[in-house]
């Protein structure tokens, strides 16, 4: 019998920082006379969004911002200023009634790095990622083509989300959801706290 779909988050979910930590990780590295203009290049050009969209790699964008360093930067700021929850890979190993597939929006490079680094790649059926296929979440489009390409029913995939608004646009075309709530958020629907209280939810969800 097939196994059902999970969809997951990266931020937020399977690393503790649900916003990372970029633009604080980028002003701590430049001076405070560079600061008006860094957070310009995050709010009003974006850059960070449209890396995410898969609009420029992650050296042009690091580049962009003025990393002298790209490369090095990048390594510093994934292994160094993200946590991996402990409870991730305990939860992934015992995970026998769900087919995991990563639901994130992140620069490619990014993920594909995390991912390596934190040998995460053995627990994924798939990995949909929005640098890759040039749209995110919450943006319908974004589910539609996710159960297009695993060629899944809505009613078959579970969603985890730390996002209230990611999780609202999956459960409008029929996806189960369950809230990651590390925030304190409101979301009117199934909430659990950590990987614990998200292995005995999905017990009920088969």
């Amino acid at each position: 019998m097939e196994k059902n779909v999970l969809l997951i988050d990266m931020y937020g979910v399977i690393i503790q920082e649900s916003k990372g930590n970029f633009i604080p990780y980028t002003l701590s590295h430049f001076p405070e006379a560079e600061h008006q203009r860094l957070l310009g290049a995050f709010r009003q050009e974006q850059l960070f969004t449209r890396a995410g969209n898969g609009e420029m790699g992650a050296e042009e964008f690091l580049k962009k911002l003025g990393y002298a360093d790209p490369v090095g930067a990048m390594k510093d700021y994934l292994e160094n200023w993200l946590t991996l929850d402990a409870g991730f890979i305990p939860f992934a190993k015992g995970q026998k009634d769900f087919d995991l597939v990563l639901l994130s929006n992140d620069v490619a490079e990014w993920n594909r790095y995390l991912m390596e680094f934190h040998g995460l790649d053995q627990f994924f059926e798939d990995v949909i990622v929005s640098g890759q296929v040039h749209m995110r979440k919450p943006r319908e489009e974004m589910f539609r083509y996710t159960l297009e390409r695993l060629g899944r029913p809505a009613r078959e995939c579970v969603f985890v989300d730390n996002c209230a608004d990611n999780l609202r646009a999956a459960k409008r075309l029929g996806i189960r959801t369950v809230h990651f709530n590390r925030d304190g958020e409101p979301y009117e629907g199934c909430q659990v706290k950590n990987f614990q209280e998200l292995a005995r939810t999905l017990a009920g969800k088969r």
